[in-house]
């Protein structure tokens, strides 16, 4: 019997007005150490945007989120975190921060097949 993966995600999350505490989730982050994976996916939907915050700059808002995914995906130029491990990208990605992207608590989990875990969680989460 295969030993299942072991991984920990975090919903990524636009909040902003921070003091108010409303958000709406845009995002998944999820990684593996024992496997070395890490992905992260984004989704902005515009109509959810514009219901928290009519003046909402969905470009901006989307670069911000894009450097989350690159940093995960390992990309040079997103800068020096992105060449850490994938265990302290994710901790990167998900240390608690007081801007406008947040992220949930990380959760862990255990699954046979982490591509078909992620794509469960973000159906369910984000989408």
């Amino acid at each position: 019997m295969q030993e299942q993966n072991k991984y920990e995600y975090a919903v990524l999350r636009y909040v902003p007005r921070v003091e108010r505490e409303e958000f709406i989730n845009v995002g998944l982050a999820m990684m593996c150490k024992r496997q070395r994976w890490i992905k992260v996916s984004i989704l902005l939907q515009s109509c959810k945007l514009k219901a928290i915050c009519p003046d909402a700059d969905c470009e901006a808002l989307e670069r911000q989120l894009q450097a989350f995914v690159d940093i995960a995906e390992g990309k040079k130029d997103a800068g020096p975190v992105a060449g850490y491990p994938v265990e302290e990208r994710f901790r990167w990605i998900s240390a608690v921060k007081s801007s406008v992207i947040q992220t949930s608590r990380p959760h862990p989990g255990l699954c046979d097949d982490l591509d078909a875990t992620f794509a469960r969680l973000f159906s369910e989460l984000v989408e």
